[in-house]
């Protein structure tokens, strides 16, 4: 079972989609919210679902969106991945980089990527996206992050290098924060339900492959984040949390940057599949 928002912009509506038949749920919530997934909405989801009483729905043909509506935090965790690390000319963190993306930078997850007015460099990058459930503050030990993770879902931290590293002031997130900078999606798929710690990613541009790892070469893994996040902050329900990509990126200097008109395709074992076009800032 995954969950998923479908529709227009401002428009969507909450469905789950159990053996390849998406299902009507507004019934249970107006929306896939921090609300919903505080207070057992994917559970009281299953439950529906095993009762046979929700109506089926067809979305066929439909826009997908973010499967999380208004995150109010978008955190991000840099060179969480060793190769990544060197590819971007940095020794590996002994303690997770962390930066942010305002929440206003996620779409859905084939929307168009703009590049913004007088970017040179803007480029891609597939992440898993760990979606909170509950607050979380001040947890005991990482043992404790699963109870607060409500499910996995796949970003795109797209980036302005140029903006990110050398006008950034000391501080990554003037590169992070473009209008459609964290395609998101295309599923929320519930935490039980996937091993976050070995499933495989990889991004392709026109076609040509990019980046192609697998999270169990995370330098943090996902519930030492969230632990360790916990610690000095406080992560709220529908919290996103960016956890970092592998290497195959524009910024290692095999590869160009994102221009219009380049398509962008990622996808993420169990989560699926995403595609992106590159157009130019109006």
């Amino acid at each position: 079972m995954y969950l998923q928002r479908i529709g227009e912009p401002g428009s969507e509506r909450p469905v789950a989609v159990a053996d390849d038949v998406a299902f009507d749920i507004a019934g249970l919530t107006a929306d896939i919210d921090g609300a919903f997934l505080a207070s057992g909405g994917i559970e009281r989801v299953r439950q529906a679902l095993a009762a046979g009483t929700l109506p089926r729905v067809d979305v066929a043909g439909q826009r997908v969106g973010a499967p999380v509506a208004r995150p109010q935090a978008v955190w991000c965790i840099g060179m969480n991945y060793a190769a990544h690390a060197a590819e971007s000319g940095a020794e590996p963190p002994d303690v997770p980089v962390l930066f942010f993306k305002t929440p206003n930078t996620v779409v859905g997850p084939n929307d168009d990527v703009v590049i913004p007015r007088g970017s040179v460099k803007t480029d891609w990058e597939v992440e898993l996206a760990v979606v909170i459930g509950q607050r979380a503050q001040y947890l005991a030990s990482p043992d404790d992050a699963p109870k607060y993770i409500a499910g996995y879902s796949m970003s795109n931290d797209v980036s302005e290098r140029e903006w990110q590293l050398d006008r950034s002031g000391g501080q990554w997130s003037k590169g992070k924060c473009g209008a459609t900078f964290n395609p998101l999606g295309p599923v929320l798929v519930p935490a039980d339900e996937i091993n976050a710690n070995a499933v495989r990613l990889r991004s392709f541009v026109n076609g040509e492959p990019r980046q192609d790892s697998n999270t169990a070469d995370m330098i943090f893994d996902v519930n030492y984040l969230v632990w360790h996040l916990s610690q000095v902050s406080v992560l709220e329900p529908g919290d996103v949390i960016n956890t970092g990509t592998p290497q195959g990126v524009a910024l290692s200097g095999r590869f160009p940057y994102l221009k219009p008109g380049d398509v962008i395709e990622m996808d993420i074992e169990g989560i699926g599949r995403a595609r992106q076009i590159c157009r130019a800032a109006e």
